[in-house]
């Protein structure tokens, strides 16, 4: 799924998306891994997701990659071990900007499967997630360091607030479908009585 951040149905799309990709039948904790750093315009995408998602108090999603305590290039490997080590089987949403065509800037992409970061600016870092969410904040094919860092926070603060705000929404719909899933089982488990 691919929708355009200032699409009046961008969040609401995304968060249906995200409640699709989920693990509903079976627990699993559910990380989002929020990549990037904020030393960088452009890659302060995943923090600033990271930051106002943890100041949402979710009760589903556990939070890694913050403006305060970033996921980058350098700690990548440990955040993913210590989140391994410290929940049984996570459900990973990995999040993090890239680049793309000009055309395609602004858009918020939704997919199953990791997300590779550092692709963009040829760095060879570990995949993350179960599912990813991406956001094209510039173009790509030239000088991408110099490009991340004079990408326009403006756009990137807009495709952070609508991305937050379609984990707060999958927040609240998954705990109404853990809910109407577990009363289902409830209700088969006592009719097979």
């Amino acid at each position: 799924m691919q929708v355009k951040y200032d699409d009046q149905q961008c969040s609401e799309n995304i968060s249906k998306g995200i409640i699709d990709l989920l693990p509903i039948e079976v627990h699993r904790p559910l990380v989002v891994v929020c990549i990037g750093t904020d030393r960088s315009t452009g890659d302060s995408l995943g923090p600033l997701i990271g930051t106002f998602l943890e100041d949402a108090n979710l009760n589903n999603f556990h939070i890694y990659g913050t403006l305060e305590d970033p996921v980058h290039a350098v700690n990548l490997t440990e955040k993913l071990e210590y989140i391994h080590n410290r929940y049984f089987d996570p459900f990973i949403i990995g999040i993090d900007a890239c680049l793309g065509r000009y055309k395609n800037i602004g858009f918020v992409k939704l997919a199953n499967g990791p997300v590779k970061p550092g692709a963009g600016v040829k760095k060879d870092l570990p995949e993350v997630g179960d599912i990813h969410i991406t956001g094209i904040v510039n173009v790509s094919g030239y000088m991408e360091f110099f490009v991340l860092q004079n990408t326009r926070l403006n756009l990137v603060m807009k495709m952070a607030k609508q991305i937050s705000s379609s984990i707060i929404k999958a927040d609240m719909l998954y705990e109404l479908a853990r809910t109407k899933h577990l009363l289902t089982d409830k209700l088969n488990y006592k009719s097979a009585d």
